[in-house]
């Protein structure tokens, strides 16, 4: 009974589909009023075996897998197959959204596989079944169970990656969000926030990442979750709590960081706006060229050089008195007198600093003396002056 079935070592490797083929059709015809008590074994025992899946009384997907192997016996042209598989990828993405791995369910698979094989191997004696029949029915079954587990693989995996990529997207919005010109509503900004999974603080760092070429494709590697990292934007950026600062420079190699002040969530575009200015004076030269720079440590320069057009007209209209100067006097005359307002006007303080004789030093305030006048003596022209002489200085780099 159940003969004309190909050599036992013709088997091995192959796809079930290929292997419930080679098998007599009648097989599946004399097995099908089994198939009910078979969902009912196979839910027995997976119960206790994974008991997670105690209240799940369906026997949907067993059912669906038994029908879809007897379907495929002694038929050798293609069955349909996405439905099928749909069933297996979706326990997968069940999983993934229950919040367990896919330990359990593979488990359950595997318990199912014995079940069908003791209730195969019952039916295959009963019914006279010869033993190079039953076994290809065991590498069948077996087969089967390492394909819906490859399916349900798939289905966690794209869940996973939906999810995250969806995750991924909507911190991307936050930032949008948070460092948008215009005013958000608390509310709006706590719903976002919860939806992309961010704690808001009660105060933020903003730091600005200078943009490198790789930065649709790369991810810093450790940061917290508190993090929230944009770098695919034009000027990326990063938002994070003070704390989570320090190693930021190793997470992010060869590119250069400015901080912003820490400041509300109010207030991040302008801190914001504050550490790309750093960023952009760092590139210029004019700030020191560090991994990290702290707009805290150049409050005065970012302040002065905010408007350029306004820094320069104040340099020219100030200064106006070393415009016949040559530009090596201008320039000495112009660090003598910085040195002579910061210190008060002190001559050996001033030669100190500059490394000069007090005598030099004389000689060239005498020299400014006749150049600006009662100027030097007046407390807002003096202002004025440190403020133009120190523009220059920065102007001019």
């Amino acid at each position: 009974m159940f003969t004309q079935v190909p050599p036992a070592s013709w088997t091995s490797g192959l796809p079930s589909a290929r292997l419930w083929a080679a098998l007599p059709r009648e097989l599946a015809v004399h097995f099908r009023p089994r198939v009910d008590p078979l969902v009912r074994a196979i839910l027995r025992e997976v119960r206790p075996a994974v008991p997670e899946y105690r209240q799940q009384p369906e026997g949907v997907a067993v059912r669906q897998a038994i029908t879809r192997c007897l379907d495929t016996v002694g038929a050798p042209a293609a069955v349909a197959q996405e439905a099928w598989k749909t069933v297996f990828r979706d326990l997968g993405r069940a999983e993934y959204d229950a919040g367990r791995d896919l330990s359990r369910l593979q488990s359950a698979y595997r318990v199912g596989g014995r079940v069908a094989w003791r209730h195969v191997r019952e039916f295959g004696r009963a019914s006279d079944v010869r033993a190079d029949v039953l076994y290809i029915c065991a590498e069948a079954i077996f087969a089967f169970v390492d394909e819906i587990s490859a399916l349900s693989i798939e289905g966690y995996t794209a869940a996973m990656t939906h999810a995250t990529d969806t995750l991924a997207s909507r911190r991307r919005r936050l930032v949008d969000l948070l460092v948008a010109d215009q005013p958000v509503a608390p509310h709006t900004i706590a719903e976002r926030a919860a939806s992309a999974r961010w704690p808001v603080p009660d105060l933020v760092t903003v730091v600005a990442v200078e943009p490198g070429a790789d930065d649709h494709e790369f991810v810093p590697s450790g940061l917290p979750a508190e993090v929230l990292v944009d770098l695919v934007r034009a000027q990326p950026c990063l938002i994070t709590p003070e704390r989570h600062l320090r190693g930021l420079a190793a997470r992010l190699p060869g590119r250069r960081l400015a901080v912003g002040p820490a400041t509300r969530i109010a207030d991040v575009p302008r801190s914001l706006s504050l550490a790309r200015r750093t960023l952009a004076l760092v590139r210029r030269g004019v700030l020191p060229d560090r991994p990290v720079s702290h707009c805290a440590e150049h409050l005065g320069t970012l302040w002065l050089l905010g408007d350029e057009f306004l820094a320069r007209e104040i340099r020219a209209r100030s200064l106006r008195p070393f415009d016949g100067l040559k530009p090596a006097q201008r320039r000495r005359l112009g660090e003598t007198l910085l040195v002579w307002l910061r210190t008060r006007g002190s001559v050996l303080a001033t030669a100190k600093e500059l490394k000069v004789h007090p005598q030099t030093v004389r000689y060239r305030v005498h020299q400014l003396t006749e150049l600006f006048g009662d100027r030097l003596d007046n407390a807002d022209d003096r202002l004025n002056l440190q403020i133009a002489l120190r523009a220059d200085v920065l102007l001019d780099r």
